[in-house]
């Protein structure tokens, strides 16, 4: 079974995109794939390809832009989507953030096409999500912080309607971040409030693979 991860620097974590070689860690990057991977690899070594196609700083457009060469090339049987954080950054950093109304748009658009393209795919997209930190409410130089990250709330629904809408794998993950954050700390979980730490990708990676057990394994 063939799953290819598709997002942002969350899923990137700074793999290595010139390793092909599935036994080798490197192409796997440090976040929640590398632990999908160790898990699902260590239940059945051959019986799975996983592969990391995360880029850091993408939006919804970006992953448009690339999703012939880094999914429909290579026909995945599974196929793993978060994004939307960037969308929502990319406001404050350079004013080059993907408004709400075109994220849904174009976001229906890489879906429509992509089941087009590969119509026994099984989709799974994957809940955006913050929490406090640096760079979402405590960096000066981002005077509405705040307010505007609290935007992702909004994507993250469209997100969950879009998974509704298409009969496809929805996983929610702000409730689980919110309540380990409360537990422990924000930072224990996403580092700068965007990028996970080594026990927030632990959390994605085993919420994803409970869901992708039930939903899909279990089904075949």
């Amino acid at each position: 079974m063939k799953i290819v991860f598709f997002g942002d620097s969350i899923t990137d974590m700074i793999r290595d995109r010139n390793c092909s070689d599935r036994f080798q860690p490197y192409g796997y990057g440090e976040g929640f794939p590398m632990f999908v991977a160790g898990s699902l690899y260590g239940e059945d070594p051959l019986g799975y390809e996983i592969i990391n196609k995360g880029n850091g700083g993408d939006r919804i457009v970006d992953l448009y832009a690339r999703v012939k060469k880094d999914v429909w090339n290579l026909k995945p049987d599974v196929l793993s989507i978060l994004i939307g954080i960037n969308d929502v950054w990319h406001k404050l950093i350079n004013d080059n953030g993907v408004e709400l109304s075109r994220f849904e748009k174009v976001y229906r658009t890489l879906i429509e096409d992509t089941l087009n393209v590969l119509p026994n795919v099984k989709i799974i997209l994957c809940e955006p999500f913050f929490l406090k930190g640096e760079a979402t409410e405590d960096n000066s130089a981002y005077p509405d912080a705040k307010k505007t990250f609290r935007e992702v709330y909004d994507y993250a629904k469209t997100v969950e309607r879009l998974a509704e809408e298409y009969g496809l794998i929805f996983i929610p993950l702000q409730k689980v971040f919110d309540k380990q954050a409360e537990k422990f700390s924000s930072r224990a979980y996403l580092y700068d409030g965007v990028h996970p730490s080594p026990a927030g990708a632990k959390l994605i990676a085993d919420e994803w693979i409970a869901t992708f057990k039930k939903k899909i394994l279990e089904k075949l």
